[in-house]
């Protein structure tokens, strides 16, 4: 089905405001799973909504949480998020690097043990409306799919990775991946669809390779693959590193988590105090032209970014795809706190 991404939008957030969230921690969710699903990005989108609200009753999701300031330098903070709403807690954690960078030209801010922080590519869009250049780095503790360089069994998250550009007289360039070959939100949504995975994806419990994507999440399960053999391997150790460890987070040990936990180190960074604001700009459109200058099949150069902006003008005007075991899903999680119809 498609859905109206305004009417879904009220309609998710009245359905966590049932489930005990403040006004303000609703929209912010529901805002965030919603522009998630309008890039394109279902497996952060609003097909969580099931999750999410069993993660609430199970208590590994903590709603009425205020960030924690654990230390504050000025241009270093570190955020404790204490497994509050990891939408509502980098949101204010970005707000907050945003003020630093623009008064100290740099900001390092540190988000520790929130809860699913979503689509990270959403914190450099939010970074780069400010005019700010940013790298964030996330780990996922507790939740082991993916293997080491050579190995054949789980030993890291997924591990995101996102960078944020912006362009004064164009749209910024967002760069935002998983250290993963394929997100585990994108294998479930291949399994809930009925498809097949490409080849090179995932590996059974056996560590032999499959396209069947439930045997990720069969028992004992299978296992992604780092992108990129040793390079991606060696960002996500990166990323384990500079979110989890380096920030007093939790880390990989072993142990399976019942929630989703993200920690995540981002490096604000202000062009107006580097080089200087319009010398920044000039030679970034510069790059970019030259990189969008070569087209010999006729088709554009699209630049990061680019493919989610389409999408989305698409879906705001068409509707956000669902597919339907995924509605059911949704629709039976609202009922079951009085919300009967999501897009109310």
């Amino acid at each position: 089905m498609l859905a109206d991404a305004e009417r879904l939008e009220c309609g998710l957030a009245a359905t966590f405001v049932a489930a005990g969230a403040t006004a303000n921690e609703a929209a912010l969710i529901a805002r965030h799973l919603v522009e998630a699903s309008l890039r394109g990005h279902d497996s952060h989108g609003v097909g969580l909504l099931p999750h999410y609200l069993e993660a609430i009753r199970a208590g590994s999701l903590r709603l009425g949480r205020e960030l924690q300031i654990a230390r504050d330098t000025g241009y270093l903070l570190v955020c404790d998020g204490a497994q509050g709403p990891g939408q509502v807690m980098a949101h204010e954690a970005a707000r907050m690097g945003i003020d630093r960078a623009r008064q100290h030209g740099v900001c390092v801010v540190a988000l520790r043990d929130a809860y699913h922080v979503g689509r990270i590519g959403h914190w450099a869009e939010q970074y780069a409306e400010a005019g700010l250049v940013s790298l964030h780095f996330v780990n996922v503790p507790g939740h082991a799919a993916v293997t080491a360089f050579g190995g054949s069994a789980a030993r890291l998250g997924t591990n995101p990775f996102a960078a944020g550009f912006p362009r004064p007289d164009g749209e910024p360039l967002i760069v935002d991946f998983a250290t993963s070959r394929w997100a585990v939100g994108k294998v479930r949504v291949a399994m809930q669809k009925g498809e097949t995975l490409p080849e090179g994806i995932l590996l059974d419990a056996e560590g032999c390779p499959t396209v069947d994507p439930s045997l990720l999440f069969a028992l004992p399960s299978g296992a992604l693959l780092p992108f990129g053999e040793h390079k991606g391997f060696g960002l996500a150790i990166a990323c384990e590193i500079l979110a989890g460890a380096l920030t007093g987070g939790l880390t990989q040990t072993g142990a399976k988590a019942e929630g989703v936990t993200n920690s995540m180190l981002t490096i604000a960074l202000s062009p107006e105090q580097f080089s200087g604001g319009e010398s920044y700009a000039a030679r970034l459109d510069a790059l970019v032209d030259w990189l969008t200058s070569d087209d010999p099949r006729g088709a554009p150069v699209r630049l990061p970014g680019d493919p989610e902006r389409t999408l989305r003008r698409t879906r705001l005007a068409t509707g956000i795809p669902v597919e339907p075991s995924t509605w059911d899903a949704m629709t039976a999680a609202a009922a079951a706190l009085g919300c009967t119809d999501l897009l109310a």
